[in-house]
């Protein structure tokens, strides 16, 4: 059984702590220490430890997806329960979701939808915290994380699948409470394996660059990049000519070349995919997220989180729930189709899933205050997660709940199963123990299996 330990970020010649320097400027960066990483996957590559060269997307539905308005529409079930959406037929017999979802419909026989995931708690942080870690550990409005994310442990397991580029990207973190790098975040492994952590704060502007979907003019597409791009550029004019760099050791050298190789900069470069492609994920903020995951996993990134904020409807979820579903639907259906397109779809893993699902029955008097209309409240008990890719057995439904979508009435599976799935598909033992800030050794997941339905 594999044990890794980490060990205090050091300093460089100018004085300046190395999670500082390689910060400097670059994509709002949350605290990975490159030089740190490749020692530490120097010394894996060592024992002769294999790899596979798998990728994973998460897709993080931040707030408590409604299974009913997603994966598991349940049309026999009373007006209070089933809400105001029919089911459709997908590209699989006999397997519908809602109406909501139609571009992920077509796209279902390459995608499995798991209709019995549990953890039985219906607080947003203690259900964000098992469902990113597989462990119990914030409740309330805590957001400190008590164990690492699944990104963060699939970086310092496996490292980048390119030499020259982040194993491990965060897109529009930013957006979420709890989550800058939060429950993504690397906790007790060090900061050195959070998230490069990407936003579309800087100036206005999208991220990357801010001409990659057509607007009015040519002028307007050639305008000046702001985001990414610059910030990259600006650490390059920063660093490129210090003499201590000469002096630094193998290893924060190798990591310099990487925060300042055209390698990074084309992964993040939007501007580069043709137009059509872009156009054909369409200009939602997290369609851009979406096509930016898959060119980051095609150059090498290991795992990218993309966070899909706005899924806590308490109130008027007929209405409410319109918005978030197409955008996410169109964002995820154009994802997958892309990527089996391409030929990425049997070694790139893309997993969609929130805290928990929500109440079947619609509450009675919505938010005082807001339109009073029916929505639905927090419910851990029974969700719905969905998979595609990875190599695992597509175009299926995997367990159920009970007719008005209460609980698992087939096969129940908990969030350390789903995690174990992702793990198996990326090579990672989650028997692999860790030291925690205590020093004790802490396997990557405490319980679990994947999901033998998939595999």
């Amino acid at each position: 059984m594999l044990r890794l330990t980490g060990r205090d970020l050091s300093i460089n010649c100018a004085g300046m702590k190395r999670r500082s320097f390689l910060q400097a400027g670059f994509l709002g960066l949350a605290g990975l220490s490159m030089a740190d990483l490749l020692r530490i996957q120097a010394a894996q590559a060592a024992t002769g430890a294999p790899k596979k060269n798998t990728a994973c997307i998460l897709i993080w539905l931040d707030g408590g997806p409604p299974q009913h308005e997603t994966y598991d529409p349940k049309p026999d079930a009373p007006a209070e329960y089933r809400g105001a959406y029919k089911p459709i037929d997908t590209s699989v017999s006999g397997l519908r979701i809602c109406e909501l979802m139609p571009e992920q419909a077509k796209m279902a026989h390459k995608m499995a939808f798991i209709r019995s995931v549990h953890h039985d708690n219906g607080d947003h942080f203690a259900g964000a915290h098992m469902m990113l870690t597989g462990r119990w550990g914030a409740t309330g409005a805590d957001t400190t994380p008590h164990a690492p994310g699944a990104g963060s442990y699939v970086a310092a397991v496996r490292g980048a699948n390119q030499p020259g580029l982040p194993p491990y990207v965060g897109l529009s973190n930013l957006h979420s409470v709890g989550v800058v790098p939060g429950y993504h975040g690397a906790n007790w492994l060090g900061a050195r394996y959070n998230p490069f952590v990407a936003d579309d704060t800087s100036g206005g502007k999208r991220i990357g660059t801010p001409g990659l979907f057509k607007q009015s003019s040519d002028k307007v597409r050639l305008a000046q990049r702001r985001g990414l791009l610059e910030k990259v550029d600006t650490m390059r004019r920063t660093f490129e000519h210090e003499a201590c760099i000469n002096n630094t050791d193998h290893f924060t050298q190798l990591a310099l070349h990487t925060l300042l190789s055209p390698e990074v900069r084309d992964a993040f470069d939007l501007d580069a995919e043709p137009e059509k492609v872009a156009e054909r994920y369409g200009d939602h903020r997290w369609s851009r997220y979406a096509l930016l995951a898959r060119r980051l996993v095609e150059r090498g990134v290991t795992f990218v989180t993309v966070n899909m904020d706005g899924w806590d409807m308490h109130d008027n979820i007929a209405q409410v729930v319109k918005g978030p579903a197409a955008a996410m639907d169109r964002a995820i259906g154009t994802l997958v189709r892309d990527l089996d397109e391409r030929g990425m779809l049997d070694h790139v893993m893309v997993v969609m899933m929130g805290e928990f699902g929500r109440t079947p029955k619609l509450n009675t008097n919505g938010v005082p205050g807001q339109t009073g209309l029916p929505g639905r409240d927090h419910w851990g008990q029974v969700m719905s997660v969905a998979m595609a890719g990875g190599g695992l057995r597509m175009g299926q439904a995997v367990g159920a709940s009970n007719p008005n979508g209460e609980y698992p009435t087939e096969h129940p599976y908990t969030p350390q199963d789903v995690l174990a799935t992702m793990y198996h598909v990326l090579g990672v033992d989650p028997r692999t123990e860790f030291q925690d800030l205590q020093g004790r050794p802490i396997p990557i997941l405490p319980a679990g299996t994947p999901i033998p339905e998939l595999v």
